[in-house]
C-alpha cells in the first residue's frame, strides 16, 4: 500500500512500478513512505539515526559536521535512509539522478521486507518514531529544569553504556513469566535435609533414594542457596537494566536512562542483522532493477553505482557484498542441491563441481534464510568452503620479521571463525553484571566474557568511569589478559589492577589479524 507522500509525478509512479516489481517477486512489508529532502536536510535526519525529531546532544551534532563535510568534499553520499517502522518511512535525496532514485526505492523494499518478517525485529517498537518525539520532548524538559549541561552530561554517562544490553533478551522469558520455579530456592531444604522421594514403605527408601540420587539433590539445593545469596542471582548481560533498578538514581536520571536502553534495544536488532539485511536488501534491488526496471540506456549508470556500493576496502568486511553473496550462493547451493550428507561426502572433485539435482528450491530457502537468521547464525551455517573459495576470503596479520601484513590463512575454518569473531556482539566485548556488592562495600563487579581477545583498556577505562558515576560507588571488571585473570578498578579518578594496584590507563591490545576479501 502506497500513502500519500510530496513526491513529485514521475518519482509517485516509479514507486507505484518499483513496488509492482517487488510485490511479483514475493517479497511482504509494510506500506511504503518516501520522503524527498535536500542534502542538508538528510544530514540533519542521517545525524540522528533516521529520525527527524532527537533529543540535543553534541554526538547528533558531530554526526551532523561529519555528514556535512563529507558530501561537500565529495567523499561521502547518502542514498538510501530507512527506519524500521510501520508505515515504514524511506528518505531520497532531491538532487539525486532518476537512475539513483531507482536504485534506493528497489534497496527499499527489500529493507522494508527484512524488517517485517526476519524474527530479531519482531519485538521491535514499530511507532518509534512517535517514541522518538517523545523522548526528545521529556529531555529538553528536564535541560531547562536542571540546566543543559547537566543533562547533557548525564545523557553523556547513558551513551557510553548503550551497547551494555542484552539483544536476545526480549525473546527470553523472565522469571515471572517462566512457569517453572526454582523448588529449593525458597525451601526448608539444605544439604543436610535434601528433598526425598515419598515412599509407601519404609524398606523401599533404600531403593528409591539411593545415595546417588540424594547426593544429587544436596548439590541442587547448594546451588539454589548460593543463587539466593548472590546480587544478582545470575550473570546478566544487561548492564543497563541492572544500573536501572538498583542504582541511587534521581527520577529525572532514571527517566533519562530508561529512555537511552528502550532506544538501544530498538537499534539492537540492526546491529546483529547487518549483513543479512544490507545483503537482502542489495539482492533485491539487484533483481529488480536487472530483471525489470532497468532500461537500455540505465545499465551503464546501474552498473556504476552497484559497483561503487559492492567494493571493499583492504582490511575491511563490506556486509553489503557479503550479504548479497551468501544470499546468491545459498540459493544456487538449494536450486542445484549442493548441500546435504550425499553432497558433503562427495570425494569425485569434477563430479562434485558439475552437481546439479535441479531442484529448483533456492527461492523458497532464501526467504527462509531471511526469516529465521541472524548474521551470527547466517555466517555459522552457510559460510562453506565452496563459499570460501569461491569469493577468495582469507586473513592477515603483521609479519614481525618483515613489518608488513602478509596472508595468514586461506583456511575456509579459520577465515571463519575470524569472521564470526568480528560480527559477534557488533564487534564488541561482551560484558555481564557479575556482583552488585563486591568486596561488601557495594562496589560494581562486571565480568567480561573472554574469547579470546583481551579488552581495549582506553575504552574500559572511560565506560568504567561512567558506571561509577551512575553506580555512586567503584566500578571493577574482571578480564583475562595475557593468560592471566585480573580485576581492574575505576575509584576515585583512578583506573588501576586491583591485585598489584598498577595503573593501567594505556591500551594494551591490538588485533591480530583481519578478515579480507581480494
Amino acid at each position: 500500500m502506497i500513502l500519500e507522500t510530496d513526491l513529485s509525478q514521475d518519482l509517485a509512479e516509479l514507486q507505484i512500478e518499483i513496488e509492482g516489481y517487488a510485490k511479483e517477486y514475493g517479497l511482504e512489508f509494510f506500506s511504503q513512505i518516501f520522503e524527498v529532502l535536500d542534502y542538508d536536510s538528510l544530514n540533519a535526519v542521517a545525524a540522528g539515526g533516521g529520525f527527524p525529531k532527537r533529543y540535543p546532544h553534541w554526538r547528533v551534532g558531530m554526526s551532523y559536521d561529519q555528514l556535512s563535510k563529507g558530501y561537500s568534499w565529495g567523499v561521502q553520499k547518502i542514498y538510501e535512509l530507512v527506519i524500521n517502522t510501520d508505515p515504514c518511512y524511506a528518505y531520497l535525496m532531491k538532487s539525486n539522478a532518476y537512475i539513483d532514485q531507482k536504485l534506493v526505492m528497489a534497496h527499499v523494499y527489500g529493507h522494508n521486507d527484512f524488517f517485517k518478517n526476519n524474527y530479531c525485529f519482531s519485538k521491535t517498537n514499530r511507532k518509534m518514531l512517535d517514541q522518538m518525539a517523545n523522548h526528545a520532548s521529556r529531555i529538553r524538559h528536564y535541560m531547562d529544569r536542571f540546566d543543559e549541561d547537566t543533562v547533557e552530561e548525564f545523557v553523556d554517562c547513558c551513551l557510553s553504556i548503550e551497547d551494555l544490553i542484552d539483544p536476545y533478551s526480549p525473546f527470553i522469558a523472565t522469571k515471572e513469566d517462566d512457569e517453572e520455579v526454582d523448588e529449593f530456592a525458597d525451601s526448608n531444604f539444605s544439604p543436610k535435609n535434601p528433598p526425598r522421594l515419598k515412599v509407601p514403605r519404609q524398606y523401599l527408601d533404600q531403593y528409591m533414594n539411593p545415595k546417588e540420587y540424594l547426593d544429587k539433590q544436596k548439590q541442587k539445593v547448594k546451588e539454589a542457596q548460593s543463587r539466593s545469596n548472590r546480587f544478582p542471582e545470575n550473570p546478566g548481560r544487561d548492564v543497563m537494566r541492572f544500573i536501572l533498578e538498583n542504582a541511587p538514581l534521581e527520577t529525572w536520571q532514571a527517566d533519562v536512562l530508561s529512555m537511552v536502553r528502550e532506544e538501544a534495544y530498538y537499534f539492537a536488532p540492526q546491529r546483529v542483522t547487518k549483513i543479512m539485511n544490507e545483503g537482502w536488501a542489495s539482492y533485491w534491488h539487484s533483481k529488480i532493477l536487472t530483471e525489470k526496471a532497468l532500461n537500455p540506456s540505465e545499465i551503464v549508470e546501474f552498473a556504476d553505482r552497484h559497483a561503487g556500493v559492492m567494493v571493499v576496502q583492504p582490511g575491511q568486511l563490506n556486509p553489503y557484498k557479503l550479504g548479497i553473496e551468501l544470499f546468491r550462493h545459498i540459493e544456487d547451493a538449494w536450486n542445484k542441491g549442493r548441500f546435504g550428507k550425499e553432497y558433503e561426502e562427495c570425494q569425485d572433485m569434477v563430479g562434485k563441481r558439475a552437481w546439479d539435482k535441479k531442484l529448483n528450491k533456492g527461492r523458497e530457502k532464501i526467504f527462509e534464510v531471511r526469516k529465521f537468521h541472524n548474521d551470527v547464525t547466517f555466517i555459522d551455517e552457510f559460510f562453506t568452503e565452496d563459499f570460501c573459495e569461491d569469493q577468495r576470503y582469507y586473513t592477515y596479520a603483521l609479519n614481525p620479521r618483515t613489518n608488513k601484513y602478509e596472508i595468514k590463512t586461506r583456511d575456509w575454518r579459520e577465515v571463519k571463525e575470524e569472521v564470526l569473531t568480528s560480527i559477534t556482539n557488533g564487534g564488541n566485548p561482551v560484558i555481564e553484571v557479575l556482583d552488585g556488592n563486591f568486596h561488601n562495600r557495594g562496589e560494581l563487579l562486571l565480568q567480561h566474557r573472554y574469547q579470546g581477545r583481551e579488552l581495549d583498556l582506553q575504552y574500559a577505562r572511560f565506560t568504567l568511569a561512567n558506571l561509577s558515576r551512575l553506580w555512586g560507588r567503584p566500578a571493577n571488571v574482571a578480564t583475562i589478559v595475557e593468560g592471566e585473570k585480573k580485576v581492574y578498578c575505576y575509584k576515585n579518578g583512578d583506573f588501576y589492577e586491583e591485585k598489584t594496584g598498577e595503573k593501567a590507563d594505556k591500551q594494551t591490545q591490538k588485533p591480530e589479524s583481519k578478515g579480507r576479501s581480494k
